[in-house]
């Protein structure tokens, strides 16, 4: 049985998730960068973050919304990500993130 649960609540677990999965995709790239003990731990922390705060949103929503929302949230983390670095966006890679948006928009309404 799922329970609902609130707007910000969602948001930061979403956050986490997404958060912890980028960091273990840094750790990933330290490991082959650095040493590897260093990236193995970088990439257990933020699994074990993601693992956590994933579980905590599948016990209040539904699996769809879960995984869209933490989709939408690592979109928009690689897009500040890219604005901040000035690594630059191209007309198709901002395309596709407002279609991973409007589609979240879209499941959302169906609730």
């Amino acid at each position: 049985m799922t329970v609902t649960i609130a707007l910000l609540p969602a948001a930061i677990l979403m956050l986490v998730t997404a958060g912890g999965y980028a960091l273990a995709t840094i750790g990933m790239t330290l490991s082959f960068e650095t040493r590897p003990a260093f990236g193995i731990a970088i990439i257990a922390l933020g699994l074990a973050g993601a693992v956590l705060a994933e579980i905590t949103l599948l016990r209040h929503a539904s699996l769809p919304l879960v995984y869209l929302g933490i989709v939408v949230t690592e979109t928009l983390l690689v897009l500040g990500y890219a604005g901040w670095s000035q690594s630059g966006i191209s007309l198709a890679q901002l395309g596709g993130a407002v279609l991973v948006l409007a589609g979240f928009a879209l499941v959302c309404t169906d609730h």
